[in-house]
């Protein structure tokens, strides 16, 4: 589908002007914006009375998630908005998220880290890595249930190749299949990227399942293999359950063995409500990592940055450095994500309380915005998309057999609505 709509946009080019096309790098010409996927779904969806397609909280007002506190800081100094960032990022900001990432994550106790260099986002952080990373032809080793913008990251921006394992295994994370995966790469270089909580899933491993990837990483590791491990932390710090681990993966990576570079791929977007900011950071780990190859790889990394969008935004990053140095940090964090966890809890119980299993079956979930329900095999989910837009105003976003429902983004008294509908949807569909 990726290749034809390129073709598509190619065979355009090619009619109203060839010299267009012929001036068009490989890349250029791979690349496309999609027409389906979520951001249709998602336009589709618009208006609705419940719209369960898009990756942002939304307060019950309609209206996205912030911090109150913003309200009295948008009167910054001058300097503070108007001159251009480094293209490494604010120092400040830069010095204050590395000591956040020291308290969300005790483990990392003394480990020395690079200083994070700040990206547009996690998204343009991805792209960053690849850049870095990825090489024509390399493969990226993903799970199967992975988040759609991937494919345009790695495979139609940089032609690297995208490489699945099976997500799930008797109600949990299949680490044996990612074992499997590593051990089948080729070449001497391996790539993976692990995104947690997961996106479209909503699952983030128990802490015996980090420990088995951790193991599954060092054993190749050990036969010599040098293995990149990207961390997607997009949704970090929203796991709702007990059992589950809640520090970064990045951190059973980041000391791992001389042959294992973990690079922290986060942001202040979901973990801090600012989806319109576009504040992400890229931050290296490695064992016995040294101060000058950590500021050889920010060099590189900030090169990456200023070839390709100069800089970030000065003003975005100075009202986060603001907003973190304020006392009531953690209790605005501890309120917005109280209202999540409400949500997932209410969600979950609905689901159950709904004959859960005639139709569809729940995939693992237990943290970040989403959760996925598999529908049976006598069920087009397309047609149940299609049905609850037209019929019951309600969105949702379909991968194949899968509907994904953004509960972050539903307040928590329409909880029970979306589980009616979509229940109803399902029902109408398969009586046909």
């Amino acid at each position: 589908m990726a290749q034809q709509q390129a073709i598509a946009l190619n065979e355009i080019i090619q009619k109203e002007n060839p010299a267009v096309l012929a001036m068009l790098s490989e890349k250029g010409k791979n690349i496309y914006f999609p027409k389906g996927g979520i951001l249709a779904q998602g336009a589709q969806a618009k208006g609705k009375n419940i719209n369960a397609t898009i990756g942002e909280a939304i307060a019950d007002n309609g209206k996205s998630m912030y911090f109150s506190e913003f309200d009295k800081y948008l009167n910054v100094e001058v300097e503070n908005i108007y001159p251009y960032a480094p293209s490494f990022g604010r120092p400040d900001l830069r010095a204050v998220w590395k000591k956040l990432l020291y308290v969300k994550n005790p483990s990392l106790g003394n480990q020395e880290l690079s200083l994070p260099v700040v990206t547009n986002a996690l998204t343009h952080a991805i792209s960053m890595a690849a850049f870095m990373f990825t090489n024509e032809g390399d493969t990226v080793i993903l799970p199967d249930l992975f988040w759609e913008n991937y494919e345009l990251l790695f495979c139609e921006s940089n032609n690297a190749k995208i490489e699945t394992f099976n997500s799930f295994k008797n109600g949990g994370f299949d680490v044996e299949a990612f074992a499997a995966a590593l051990n089948a790469a080729k070449g001497d270089k391996i790539i993976t990227l692990l995104n947690f909580p997961n996106n479209p899933t909503g699952y983030t491993p128990t802490c015996a399942e980090a420990e088995a990837l951790q193991k599954a990483v060092l054993a190749v590791a050990q036969k010599g293999k040098k293995v990149v491990v990207l961390t997607d932390d997009a949704y970090f710090g929203l796991v709702y359950e007990q059992g589950i681990f809640e520090e970064s993966i990045f951190t059973k990576f980041c000391n791992l063995h001389e042959n294992v570079l973990a690079v922290k791929l986060d942001g202040a977007t979901k973990e801090d409500y600012v989806w319109g900011f576009r504040v992400g950071f890229m931050t290296y780990g490695i064992k016995g990592g040294t101060p000058a190859l950590y500021e050889a790889l920010e060099a590189k990394t900030a090169g990456a940055v200023r070839g390709n969008i100069s800089n970030g935004s000065n003003l975005s990053q100075s009202l986060l450095v603001k907003l973190y140095n304020a006392p009531e940090y953690a209790s605005y964090k501890a309120e917005k994500y109280a209202i999540l966890k409400n949500r997932y809890t209410t969600l979950r119980n609905a689901l159950k309380a709904k004959n859960l299993g005639t139709y569809y079956d729940a995939l693992p979930y237990n943290s970040g915005y989403f959760m996925c329900v598999k529908v049976k095999p006598e069920i087009n989910a397309e047609e149940v998309r299609k049905l609850l837009l037209e019929k019951y105003s309600t969105g949702v976003i379909v991968f194949g057999d899968l509907i994904r429902i953004a509960y972050s983004a539903v307040p928590e008294d329409k909880m029970q609505l979306l589980v009616n509908n979509l229940y109803a949807a399902c029902e109408e569909i398969a009586g046909k």
